[in-house]
């Protein structure tokens, strides 16, 4: 009777579910990893500043410079034409730098296959 009486006793007795820790909305936890990664960006901007303002500083010396040589440049530019049409630069042991110009059945025979991908 005991048992009954037990069972009856459980089964009357309503279910509650645990009261588990409130999920938050996702929105905050992208706003955290919004944070955390506006922090480390921060973090490695402040570590180059000095160098990026350093580069500013060189490239500005070096501007006068570039806008004298840009007319050699384009001259250089439309005496070699299209850059297909030479062959990768070689380093001579003297310090030298030769740019060969590529023969006609080089350019055939890449034309047909493609160009050569070195990995």
């Amino acid at each position: 009777m005991r048992r009954f009486v037990f069972a009856l006793l459980i089964a009357a007795t309503p279910v509650h579910a645990q009261d588990a820790a409130p999920v938050p909305p996702a929105e905050e936890g992208w706003s955290l990893m919004e944070r955390g990664a506006r922090q480390l960006f921060e973090g490695l901007m402040s570590e180059m500043e000095p160098t990026l303002d350093e580069m500013g500083r060189a490239l500005s010396d070096i501007e006068p410079t570039l806008r004298e040589m840009q007319p050699a440049l384009r001259d250089l530019i439309t005496l070699l034409g299209d850059i297909r049409y030479y062959k990768s630069p070689e380093k001579l042991p003297n310090g030298d730098i030769i740019i060969r110009r590529k023969t006609d059945a080089e350019l055939r025979l890449e034309e047909l296959t493609g160009p050569e991908i070195e990995l």
